[in-house]
């Protein structure tokens, strides 16, 4: 059990201390003290696991279940002795352009918070080290810790949109060079980066109803003062989303513009091809006719006859040629 509990300590009045081993004990322990909670967080805990946590602090089965389970959508529940608040944190790899989203779960009751991870990204640590270092917000309790983890994945957010932007910016120059991308499968290209822009937008869009929950007043286990913290979270989640709708859109636009250009290069591809055909067809049909060998045919006892057909086969050639020169076939 040692190895899947990442953090466990006892906040009183804003300030870490030591307490007691057995979960039982610490959450007694700050219950008594009034000012204090107990904050333990978990890295993918098995059912057994989790269960003896679960037993100490009365977590509703559901939402363990959920916990055990993860692949769960953002989403906020409420229970008689907790709350239960589900993250999507992402992580962006820009080597190869994937978006990778983690489950980020957090029990919030009476005196204490329970945190669960599943997944890479981890803004735990970060956001622990910045409480401890903000006794002012920590004193709150427990809503402190949900409103700073909150804001630390939603803040994130807005980083990795950016960073898909940058990319993004990138893909549509190379769609838009004059070769449209060259010998590269840019349409392949471009539906990968939808594909990750979804995967984001699963992450963030769902979390814009707990956040709006989370504004408002009558939420048990919640501050009363911290409505407007969460709507700070809220405005940035906002921005988060339209900026992922955004790039879904550009996109969108970028796909249709290279489509576009494809069948535009198609189209002149084959008015070459069409027009070559042309210039061969009229030699050809000439040299056809005087190849049938029939006894009784102008020219064939004149003196210039062969050299007024070859004259007369490059005169159509040259003229064919200018013609589909002047009208851009070639």
């Amino acid at each position: 059990m040692s190895g899947v509990i990442v953090d466990c300590a006892i906040y009183k009045a804003g300030s870490r201390t030591e307490g007691p081993a057995d979960f039982s004990d610490a959450l007694d322990q700050a219950r008594a003290a009034g000012d204090s909670f107990l904050w333990i967080g978990l890295h993918e805990p098995t059912e057994d696991e989790l269960n003896l946590v679960t037993s100490e602090f009365g977590l509703h089965p559901l939402a363990v279940e959920d916990a055990l389970a993860a692949h769960q959508r953002p989403k906020l529940e409420i229970y008689d002795d907790s709350l239960f608040l589900v993250l999507k944190p992402v992580l962006y790899d820009d080597a190869d352009g994937s978006v990778t989203a983690g489950e980020l779960m957090v029990f919030v009751g009476d005196s204490f918070v329970v945190t669960v991870r599943h997944g890479e990204a981890n803004p735990l640590s970060a956001v622990r080290e910045r409480l401890e270092h903000s006794p002012e917000v920590l004193q709150h309790g427990p809503t402190a810790v949900m409103y700073a983890v909150s804001d630390a994945v939603v803040d994130h957010y807005l980083e990795v949109a950016a960073e898909l932007h940058e990319d993004l910016d990138e893909l549509e120059a190379e769609v838009f060079s004059p070769d449209g991308g060259g010998a590269k499968n840019t349409a392949s290209q471009i539906y990968a980066f939808k594909r990750q822009a979804l995967e984001f937008r699963r992450s963030s869009s769902p979390l814009a109803e707990p956040m709006a929950r989370l504004m408002s007043p009558g939420v048990p286990f919640v501050h009363e003062h911290s409505q407007p913290f969460f709507r700070d979270v809220g405005d940035h989640l906002t921005r988060a989303n339209e900026q992922v709708e955004g790039l879904d859109r550009l996109l969108s636009d970028i796909l249709a513009a290279h489509l576009a250009q494809v069948g535009v290069r198609q189209n002149d591809d084959m008015r070459k091809i069409s027009a070559w055909a042309a210039m061969a067809a009229a030699p050809t049909m000439v040299a056809g006719i005087y190849g049938m060998n029939f006894k009784h045919m102008p020219e064939l006892g004149w003196t210039w006859g062969y050299p007024m057909v070859v004259v007369a086969m490059a005169i159509i050639e040259v003229a064919l040629h200018r013609m589909f020169r002047r009208r851009g076939w070639l």
